[in-house]
């Protein structure tokens, strides 16, 4: 007689409403924890077809729980979407799996966006059967009309539909109030464009998302003076470009001049820019992430030397005069400045680290993976030791974690 196989009946909830509407946190197991959310959500918005995809996997759950064992479980996302809902999704999948470990899933979903979890899903987990819920009273017509007006409330769609024609347009009147032609807002356009199709434009908002503007913080200051220096460096480069060209420079020298201007102001601007995050990290006793923006500190440096240096060697209009000499000495110098500041931040990440209290936190990989629970932590070796979900004692570089809190982040 086969022995019998567990089951899940899994709900994804990928933009997480959940938390977004009714302040719910994944990932939600059992019956009873997932009729209770179910219910909040649509007392919060009976609109919302979550809830309603909830209902439908507890009803899943009641028509086969006799017939083998099973268990329902909801996993929640991030408003964000993209790469942070379906990491955060990934861990709450091995989390659960962890708690109970199933065979195989019934996924049941509301749409096209959760349906882009699949591949996560179907990669740890294999995949029985895929309910999509349509809500009956919504003819055609209506429900794109709708399905169209909530994707618009999601940041990625907004930034698409709207975000785009608002930047060929500010170009556009920017660039014939200025002279320019459309060439140069062809230029800007495809650099956007570019950094969109790459991913670098989310690359951006998640770093710029970690400075958080709020009147009570001190470094809200900081922040609002970083902005002001932003547009400082680009009227000053604007200035300096004009200058250059009045002065019969040629465009060489002319954008060695641009460079230099910003480097010293854009350098003023991000150094500030890192010490308002680390007053941040301070309050919030996030010190762990300090060698993190120290190195960013460093690299701010380090690129403003050599950008200067290589711009007084470019133009070279006054002594004292920089031979290409000195700017090979500065890159050198560069160089040695970075590994020793490598060093120095590896150094005190590691002894912050050390002097944290890890024991019993479960750890996660980057992608979400769970890796088990943490026993110590050896201070002379550098090492974390935990325990992995099939029993063995693994150890890992205290320099490859990433982040701490409820839970501990790592470098796999």
């Amino acid at each position: 007689m086969s022995a019998k196989k567990n089951k899940l009946v899994l709900c994804i909830d990928r933009d997480n409403d959940l938390y977004e509407k009714a302040k719910i946190s994944g990932p939600i197991i059992g019956r009873e924890a997932n009729l209770d959310a179910a219910t909040k959500l649509a007392l919060v918005d009976p609109t919302e077809t979550d809830a309603n995809t909830i209902f439908r996997a507890i009803q899943i759950y009641d028509s086969i729980k006799e017939e083998t064992g099973v268990q329902v479980a909801t996993l929640t996302g991030s408003a964000s979407l993209g790469y942070t809902a379906d990491k955060e999704i990934s861990a709450q999948l091995e989390r659960v799996l962890s708690e109970y470990p199933a065979d195989s899933c019934i996924f049941v979903s509301d749409g096209a966006s959760d349906e882009q979890i699949l591949p996560v899903v179907r990669s740890r987990l294999k995949i029985d059967s895929v309910e999509i819920v349509v809500m009956k009273q919504a003819k055609e017509l209506e429900k794109t009309y709708f399905v169209i007006l909530e994707k618009l409330k999601e940041p990625h769609y907004a930034r698409l539909v709207f975000g785009i024609p608002a930047l060929i347009l500010l170009l556009f009147a920017a660039s014939r109030y200025l002279g320019w032609g459309l060439e140069s807002m062809a230029a800007v356009l495809a650099v956007y464009l570019g950094a969109k199709a790459f991913g670098i434009e989310e690359k951006i908002i998640r770093a710029t998302s970690a400075f958080k503007f709020s009147a009570d913080r001190i470094s809200s200051i900081v922040y609002l003076f970083f902005f002001i220096m932003l547009l400082i460096s680009t009227w000053a480069a604007f200035q300096t470009y004009n200058t250059s060209l009045e002065s019969g420079l040629d465009l060489v020298k002319t954008t060695a001049a641009v460079v230099r201007t910003l480097a010293n102001l854009l350098a003023i601007s991000f150094i500030v820019l890192i010490a308002g995050k680390t007053i941040d990290l301070l309050n919030d006793d996030r010190k762990i992430e300090l060698s993190k923006y120290g190195l960013y500190a460093i690299t701010t440096i380090i690129l403003w030397f050599v950008l200067s240096v290589a711009a007084d060697w470019v133009l070279n209009l006054t002594p004292p005069y920089v031979s290409f000499q000195d700017f090979l000495v500065a890159i050198i110098g560069s160089m040695i400045m970075g590994f020793a500041g490598i060093w120095a931040m590896k150094t005190l990440k590691i002894g912050v680290v050390s002097k944290m209290k890890l024991e019993n936190k479960e750890v996660f990989s980057e992608n979400g993976a769970y890796l088990g629970k943490i026993m110590g932590v050896d201070a002379k070796e550098s090492t974390m030791i935990y325990k992995s979900p099939l029993g063995q004692k693994l150890s890992l570089n205290l320099e490859n974690i990433n982040s701490v809190g409820d839970r501990v982040l790592v470098k796999a």
